[in-house]
């Protein structure tokens, strides 16, 4: 999430609960991906749970140091309670373009779902599934590939897809590890 990126402001007492947290976990006040996949109890788990994080970890290190301090830590907590939709879609967007291309194809999506999964331990329908279900309902001229726009346009136009979307890519229970005072 970029600096011009608006959310609402966390409160005071907010930001102090979530640096006390992130310094119980990270003494140094930066965040390694190793000690990320750590508190997330994810350092031994599958390939593309490990990938998923390591996109995360590499998209909230804004600074690109290999690190993520509290101010990088909070913008992302930030965007993941406060953020609006679109802005969540933004950053979906760009987190499930793993080439860069511009545009998300049904191996990327399969491969992300397939990560949120083992880390949701969602298992309503299969990777394949949810991917063919979002291509049919939004790839609307058929490309094999989707845009950031048909992917806003589809979200604001089904309410169900929205929903169906929206719990795919929930990152509530990365942020209840987060919250819980246990490892």
């Amino acid at each position: 999430m970029g600096a011009n990126e608006s959310v609402e402001e966390m409160t005071a007492m907010e930001n102090y609960q979530w640096y006390s947290k992130f310094m119980k976990e990270c003494p140094s006040g930066q965040l390694t991906m190793y000690e990320c996949k750590k508190v997330l109890g994810l350092e031994n788990s599958t390939i593309q749970a490990n990938n998923y994080v390591e996109k995360i970890f590499n998209m909230f290190d804004t600074n690109k140091d290999g690190l993520i301090d509290f101010l990088e830590f909070l913008a992302a907590i930030n965007l993941v309670i406060r953020g609006k939709i679109d802005q969540k879609l933004k950053w979906y967007f760009k987190l499930y373009d793993i080439d860069g291309s511009g545009t998300i194809d049904k191996k990327e999506v399969i491969s992300m779902l397939m990560a949120i999964q083992t880390i949701n331990n969602n298992q309503d329908m299969t990777p394949e599934e949810l991917t063919n279900l979002i291509f049919q309902k939004i790839d609307v001229n058929n490309d094999g590939e989707l845009t950031l726009e048909e992917l806003m346009n589809g979200m604001e136009k089904d309410e169900h897809f929205r929903e169906i979307i929206s719990k795919s890519f929930e990152l509530s229970n990365v942020l209840q590890i987060l919250q819980s005072e246990r490892r």
